[in-house]
């Protein structure tokens, strides 16, 4: 019988760690927007590139998908317990840094689908960092940074987990 080895706890537990940093900052980061800037305004950060600029978005990236948020509330819940059983095996330090930032950018965004306006699973993401075609959070950044390492480590042939081991019947 082949069995996989559980993870270090030590990893789980760093991954928990930075996944509520990421959620915390976006969270702060969030609100700091929604009490600072008014809506449609634009305040230039580092022009012509970056500005703040509030929006709700009802959708994923682009707010493709609008009219379809309970759908994004169901995939983000589904990344995070997905996530959460995956990261049991982590025997990288770089997979728990990747997983950790996916973790939290997902915690985030399900938070704001289930308890920001306009109701349960119909919430609105808060994104306020305006880079010319793209307005995002910390939550964004995080999951774009991780998604990015995520294909890196693959590419290097980094894995998440130490190999099975053996295990007489």
């Amino acid at each position: 019988m082949v069995r996989v080895e559980r993870g270090s706890g030590r990893l789980y537990g760093v991954m928990l760690v930075l996944a509520a940093v990421v959620l915390l900052v976006d969270q702060l980061t969030k609100l700091w927007a929604v009490s600072a800037l008014s809506g449609g305004e634009r305040v230039a950060v580092v022009p012509p590139l970056i500005h703040f600029r509030l929006l709700y978005n009802p959708g994923a990236a682009f707010s493709l998908g609008s009219g379809s948020t309970w759908v994004f509330t169901l995939a983000a819940a589904a990344g995070v317990a997905g996530i959460l059983y995956t990261a049991r095996r982590l025997t990288s330090t770089a997979w728990a840094l990747v997983l950790g930032a996916m973790l939290g950018g997902a915690v985030s965004h399900l938070g704001d689908r289930l308890f920001r306006a306009p109701g349960p699973a119909r919430g609105h993401v808060v994104d306020f960092i305006d880079y010319g075609p793209f307005v995002g959070n910390v939550a964004d950044i995080a999951l774009v940074g991780a998604a990015a390492t995520l294909m890196l480590l693959t590419l290097r042939g980094v894995q998440l987990a130490g190999a099975p081991a053996e295990e007489s019947a």
